[in-house]
């Protein structure tokens, strides 16, 4: 017989990669300002939220060579659509009125890419800046390298198109520098890597300043990650950021208040930003059973067994080590907003929940709800016979099984029948 690990699907496997990143992303015009704070180059321009605000930067600017970009959180947006038949969000203008007329367009539509699939994502703002033309473009980004516990620069001569393309078709292309996470990036590792961009030597000194500067912002703003695609060589030897993408660690928020507020709540699902306020990690899959767990590892096993009894689940949530009678009722109506959902399977380990608090949220949740669907409950660990007490006496239909098989087999089958 195949084990089990043999049936986890990729999305089970992206599930558990969003739970493990808590990443913050901003938006481009978010981060040019960052950047502009630190005294890294980057072309002339402003954020507008309608299309008269447009039209005031675009004439501000006073020069005929500029480009619009919608401002959604999604890579792609050059070869992406909108909503309404608009074709591209990053476009190329002359005049203050195209800037108000496409402004017009992008504004509160959806921009469908690639990455956001057919849902596409809202564009709040467009930023018009001035159009510069590149002499050489580079790819440089940092990143966590968890794996040596440091920081790592990738960086690539070849910029201004998809890295991944490039790591594809010539990975040669590509090098990566570990630096030291308290030492930080040094004159000569930054001018290597400066040599390694393809830069001119007289325009090596300024980007090799750029990176020292960029590995500041870094560590300083508690970032994951910085890419910048391209890093320019433009007129005069100047270096610049063309474009940037940044990424912060949620669990420095508490530190990094300014960076925080900048946070666009429309780019997000506005169910997982409602687990989240709740402490839950919550990922909507496809399938029809709902999964409420403790422990992304027994989420994992919980969507791994599901599947081999011929079951799809529904979502990836885990109520982690606070779990209350409030958490788990919260934890209920969100499983409950998809439609397809026909059965719930919970299965949690009472360590530092306890089970009568979850059979204390289940009740309370069924009842409240006006829950129809079947529940399928296995419960292990701390206060474990008061909460099999609490669930027997309460006459509800909920199924409390004591072996993971039978409650897995079990939850499939009732699923089925509705």
């Amino acid at each position: 017989m195949l084990s089990r690990s043999s049936f986890i699907k990729p999305v089970f496997k992206t599930a558990l990669q969003q739970t493990a990143k808590r990443n913050l992303s901003i938006h481009e015009y978010r981060s040019a300002a960052l950047l502009r704070s630190y005294d890294i180059n980057c072309p002339k321009g402003d954020a507008a939220t309608t299309p008269e605000d447009a039209y005031k930067i675009a004439k501000n600017l006073n020069t005929d060579k500029l480009v619009i970009k919608a401002q959604a959180l999604t890579g792609g947006r050059g070869k992406g659509h909108f909503d309404n038949g608009l074709q591209s969000g990053v476009r190329m203008i002359e005049t203050p009125e195209e800037a108000k007329d496409l402004a017009s367009k992008m504004l509160h539509h959806k921009l469908i890419t690639k990455q956001t699939g057919a849902a596409g994502k809202e564009v709040t703002a467009v930023y018009i800046v001035e159009r510069k033309d590149a002499v050489h473009e580079a790819y440089l980004s940092i990143v966590m390298d968890r794996k040596d516990q440091s920081t790592m620069i990738i960086a690539s001569s070849e910029g201004g198109m998809d890295i991944e393309g490039v790591a594809k078709k010539n990975p040669d292309a590509i090098k990566k520098y570990v630096v030291d996470i308290n030492n930080g990036v040094s004159d000569e590792l930054a001018q290597e890597i400066a040599s390694q961009l393809g830069f001119s030597k007289d325009a090596q000194p300024k980007a090799a300043d750029t990176i020292k500067k960029l590995y500041k912002i870094f560590k300083e703003k508690d970032a994951t990650q910085i890419e910048i695609n391209p890093l320019s060589e433009v007129s005069n030897h100047e270096v610049m950021c063309m474009d940037a993408k940044f990424g912060f660690d949620d669990n420095a928020a508490y530190r990094q208040e300014e960076v925080f507020s900048w946070r666009d709540p429309t780019q997000e699902d506005p169910d997982e930003l409602i687990a989240s306020k709740y402490g839950l990690n919550f990922i909507k899959l496809d399938g029809n059973i709902g999964c409420l767990v403790n422990g992304a590892g027994l989420a994992m096993a919980t969507m791994d067994v599901v599947k081999l009894y011929g079951g799809s689940p529904a979502n990836f949530l885990d109520v982690g080590g606070g779990a209350t009678p409030e958490t788990i009722e919260k934890a209920f109506e969100l499983i409950l907003s998809e439609k397809k959902v026909s059965a719930i399977f919970v299965n949690i380990f009472g360590g530092i929940v306890r089970c009568d608090y979850v059979a204390d949220g289940l009740i309370k949740a069924t009842r409240n709800l006006g829950l129809t669907i079947p529940v399928v409950v296995r419960l292990q660990g701390t206060n474990y016979d008061i909460a099999k007490d609490m669930i027997n006496k309460s006459g509800l239909q909920l199924y409390l099984e004591e072996d993971l098989d039978t409650a897995a087999k079990k939850v499939v089958e009732l699923g089925q029948k509705k």
